[in-house]
């Protein structure tokens, strides 16, 4: 894997993934060391009620390069993104779902697709024409609808937001974070429309999705859905109608 030069962070939120967090790890750190490149890996514990934290905790025993960020409450995947970030030193900071959906390997393509377009934010993309999906079809109807709802409301360059691979230039999170209010499914959209206002270039990269929850519908329930669209119009009316987000000096 041919990646930049520097060092890179890669944050991985985990709630409840006690069953395979510790191998998850373990593959994410294999696939690094074969790049030879400079990098940490960030393991932020949501609150998880089973053993997550005890087994994040044993890899980063045996890793020098990871470390383990906890605290006892869930509150969302954006707050614990946030708490990692907090933790991060690298020069290009990715972030990566624990439960290895999305597996590490194909960071390459979208570290490829940083360099060539000169992005500041490239965005593992669903709706890619390349992209290649094991995926209920219950999932990919939410997902198209959504970013059909985005694309009215924000007019976005992007067809999908909710991916859980990306890759950022560290200093874009430094301005972003500041201005992001949401903890939990609509973080993405609020970091990603906070920067492209900022002038920041965006771009979306192919992603392989092997979906392995047995549920057809993962953890997303309706309240999350309906919360996600609620989280999604106060976005809305932040940047459009209350120029929050203008507002917040970075």
């Amino acid at each position: 894997m041919e990646l930049f030069k520097g060092k890179i962070s890669v944050i991985m939120p985990a709630y409840n993934e006690s069953g395979h967090i510790y191998k998850n790890i373990k593959e994410t750190c294999k696939v690094f060391d074969k790049t030879k490149c400079d990098f940490e890996v960030i393991v932020v514990d949501d609150g998880s009620t089973d053993d997550t934290f005890k087994e994040a905790s044993k890899a980063a025993e045996e890793i020098e390069k990871v470390k383990v960020v906890h605290y006892s409450l869930n509150n969302g995947k954006g707050n614990a993104l946030k708490e990692g970030f907090k933790n991060s030193t690298g020069d290009y900071v990715v972030f990566l779902d624990s439960d290895l959906d999305l597996h590490p390997s194909q960071l390459h393509t979208l570290f490829r697709v940083m360099r060539n377009n000169r992005a500041d934010v490239v965005i593992g993309s669903k709706h890619h024409p390349k992209s290649q999906l094991e995926y209920p079809l219950v999932r990919k109807i939410i997902s198209r609808v959504y970013a059909l709802f985005l694309k009215v409301l924000f007019n976005l360059p992007l067809r999908d937001t909710q991916t859980g691979l990306k890759v950022f230039n560290y200093e874009v999170l430094t301005r972003v974070f500041p201005k992001v209010l949401c903890k939990r499914f609509a973080y993405d959209l609020e970091l990603l429309v906070n920067a492209s206002r900022l002038g920041y270039k965006v771009t979306e990269a192919p992603v392989v999705l092997n979906f392995r929850r047995p549920r057809k519908w993962g953890r997303i329930g309706f309240g999350d859905l309906y919360s996600t669209g609620m989280d999604t119009l106060a976005i809305f009316y932040r940047m459009h109608i209350l120029r929050y987000y203008d507002r917040i000096k970075t």
